[in-house]
């Protein structure tokens, strides 16, 4: 039996998709998508929505199409619990030691300046090597590694 390879898009609940997203497009080089035909702007879009549809989602997407298309929706709860699944930020691959935690501890204060979470620094051991764990705008979990 032959599987085939699928696309697929993370969907992140969120209670501003916008502000997440365009934080997102930051963090991973990303672009939000152009608005809809006949509009200049997303917020003229949104504008000719009821008010409860304006703003409900929004996405972004890898310019190179290698990455998924990360889609955020708009949800009445907040989070209350520890992601399930999260994101790992591969800013370090191929580097070790110091050289590794400085590279990601750079990453860590650019994105601290976006609005990111610091949780923790795990600094490399017999095992493991170095890897920062964030959170973004609302509080989604991830990690720099």
């Amino acid at each position: 039996m032959t599987t085939t390879i699928k696309k697929f898009q993370v969907t992140f609940d969120c209670a501003d998709p916008e502000r997440v997203a365009r934080f997102w497009c930051e963090v991973l080089g990303y672009e939000p998508p152009t608005p809809p035909q006949g509009f200049d702007t997303w917020d003229e879009y949104n504008a000719t929505l009821p008010p409860g549809e304006r703003g409900a989602w929004f996405a972004c997407s890898d310019p190179s199409g290698a990455g998924p298309r990360l889609y955020f929706q708009r949800v009445p709860e907040g989070k209350v619990v520890k992601n399930r699944v999260h994101l790992d930020v591969r800013v370090g691959t191929g580097l070790v030691g110091d050289e590794r935690l400085a590279t990601l501890t750079a990453e860590r204060d650019r994105l601290l300046a976006l609005g990111a979470t610091c949780v923790q620094v795990l600094v490399a051991d017999e095992e493991n090597e170095s890897c920062i764990v964030m959170q973004d705008i609302e509080g989604n979990e991830f990690c720099l590694d």
